[in-house]
């Protein structure tokens, strides 16, 4: 099976909490950027910079299993699990990076949107044959790991 889209952050001295491990909100952060990272692996680079393309978050679970630390590197799953007329479900799985136990799963539900008036929107075609294929074998490294 190929891999779906990965992700690769390390995590830095200001993300981490008191207890010294990833303060919460900040796995939303990770979140966000990863989704930006899959969008772009995906095509739509241009689209999202322009506004051509735009969503907006309505739901956002976080389930932990265990924390991350300071300088370790992180590997976000990212794929997409549901599509509708406006809307589209992306989960992002994290690990620390080499390692085989998922340490955090989130499952993020967006809408479509137009850019201007934030109003829904159907997804187009293109849009949809996007997020049904995914990205599988791409990757992205922000935190030289492979």
């Amino acid at each position: 099976m190929t891999h779906p889209f990965r992700y690769y952050l390390r995590v830095r001295y200001g993300e981490c909490d008191a207890q010294r491990v990833v303060f919460n909100p900040r796995w939303a952060d990770y979140v966000d950027i990863g989704c930006t990272e899959f969008f772009r692996a995906l095509g739509f680079a241009e689209a999202l910079v322009s506004g051509a393309l735009d969503y907006q978050v309505v739901k956002l679970t976080l389930e932990w299993k265990a924390p991350a630390r300071i300088d370790q590197v992180l590997e976000l799953s990212i794929y997409t699990t549901k599509l509708g007329n406006t809307s589209f479900t992306v989960v992002t799985e994290f690990r620390i990076a080499g390692l085989d136990d998922l340490i955090c799963k989130a499952e993020n539900i967006y809408v479509n949107v137009d850019s201007k008036t934030l109003t829904k929107l159907p997804l187009s075609a293109e849009v949809r044959a996007a997020l049904e294929a995914g990205a599988p074998g791409k990757t992205v490294d922000h935190a030289s790991w492979e």
